[in-house]
């Protein structure tokens, strides 16, 4: 009955003598939970005045109010006895160092770890972990969140400013030391023959390159027919200096003629000559690139010349830069390509989400297995939490604090024996009665 002396000292300092914090405080709350604890500690010390004042005032009397002082007498048994028990849990009732009191600062590190193990045994099992998860209906519920417009817009904003934040702490020389130190390193390493030759087989096979051919053709027979003069002046560079003039003119002239009429020959015609020339010349490489070690030390030999080239890490570092760039100009603009982009694929998820079951099963499925993977492989540090933490609290500050959240509670226990005391004695009392 006697009202904690060190919950204020506890919530001053905010920790106890071995120096862990105690569990945050909020004031508000506390002031509310000290009022009800208080309450509750004067209505059962009420019930147990009121019990001895009627036990004193019905002593030695008969009839009726033998049958009240039996019940007094009752009463005042059963609310000591419960006010020894709820107080042993966390001192020495008045002060007296009785066996097996002051459980909760005694034994607070066995408390701890029976609370860690029944932690693991009923919340950490695979069982229950899938079983609440399934019952969350996780996918469903973010689906109808991410229906809502506004939910998709702030989701599109949070990841393009994480994003855009991101990018901009990665620096220059953070991407030239990963190309220059890891990526250049391991290209030198990987044989890249027998990647260009199964590439160039099957462009071959599925005849992709002739789309590029026509494309480099039809350019070229364009720039032909637009650039007549600088075809005629690179020929003339090339021309004997001592044919004249007028004879370079004609013969370039032709020149220019013919070359506009071949390409335009090999751009029409899909089976030309020079068309089957290059795809057999293509074929031969690729066969060249994946068995013969003489062209495959070449191609190796260029890799490499190519990768010891100054320009190769500059090049990338610039890739990098511009790409970059744009990326956060885009996520910085609401109405940018990206967050439009990334807006659409949000609105179609949540979409999915709503009209398939089987998406949203395998969604659950997946998370489920996610968390049970994560429970079985550090279930036993989160719950070694508890008994590690409670074992470095100091033992009667600890006690306070959960007397301070549940003592209001186990004041019903001190008022349940007593008006149950009460009625035992009442019934004992007529029992005698009847025997007597």
């Amino acid at each position: 009955m006697t009202t904690p002396t060190s919950t204020a000292t506890s919530e001053a300092t905010g920790s106890g003598p071995s120096g862990l914090p105690l569990p945050s405080v909020d004031p508000g709350a506390d002031a509310l939970r000290r009022q009800g604890l208080r309450r509750m500690r004067v209505v059962a010390g009420s019930l147990l005045a009121f019990a001895a004042v009627v036990y004193v005032l019905t002593l030695g009397q008969d009839g009726f109010w033998g049958f009240v002082n039996a019940g007094a007498e009752a009463s005042m048994v059963g609310a000591i006895a419960d006010w020894f028990a709820v107080t042993a849990l966390f001192r020495h009732p008045l002060g007296l160092p009785i066996p097996h009191t002051a459980l909760v600062p005694r034994r607070k590190d066995e408390l701890g770890k029976g609370l860690e193990e029944f932690v693991g045994e009923n919340f950490l099992q695979e069982s229950i972990v899938r079983e609440r998860i399934g019952a969350a209906e996780v996918s469903a519920r973010v689906g109808r969140w991410l229906s809502d417009p506004d939910h998709a817009r702030s989701v599109v904003d949070e990841v393009s400013e994480v994003v855009a934040t991101g990018l901009a702490k990665v620096k220059d020389e953070h991407v030239r030391a990963v190309v220059q130190d890891a990526l250049v390193p391991r290209f030198h390493e990987e044989p890249i023959s027998p990647l260009l030759g199964k590439l160039l087989e099957e462009v071959m096979r599925d005849d992709l390159h002739h789309g590029v051919v026509d494309l480099v053709l039809d350019e070229l027979h364009g720039w032909l027919l637009e650039n007549p003069e600088t075809v005629s002046q690179v020929l003339e560079e090339r021309a004997p200096w001592w044919a004249p003039p007028s004879i370079n003119e004609k013969i370039t002239g032709r020149i220019h003629l013919e070359l506009v009429r071949w390409v335009a020959d090999i751009r029409d015609d899909s089976e030309h000559r020079a068309r089957r020339a290059l795809d057999s010349m293509l074929v031969q490489l690729a066969h060249d690139l994946l068995d013969d070690p003489e062209t495959q030390e070449r191609t190796e030999r260029l890799k490499d010349r190519l990768l010891d080239q100054p320009q190769v890490v500059a090049t990338a570092v610039s890739l990098w830069d511009a790409l970059r760039r744009v990326l956060t100009a885009s996520l910085q603009d609401p109405q940018g390509a990206v967050r439009e982009r990334l807006l659409a694929e949000v609105a179609r998820f949540a979409r999915r989400l709503g009209e398939e079951p089987d998406l949203r099963a395998s969604l659950d499925s997946t998370i489920a297995d996610a968390v049970v993977f994560a429970v079985d492989r550090y279930g036993d540090e989160v719950t070694t939490i508890i008994s590690s933490t409670i074992a470095r609290w100091d033992g009667k500050e600890a006690a306070d604090r959960i007397e301070l959240h549940v003592g209001r509670d186990l004041q019903f226990i001190r008022i349940n024996g007593t008006v149950v005391g009460g009625l035992v004695g009442v019934l004992i009392h007529a029992v005698s009665v009847l025997i007597g």
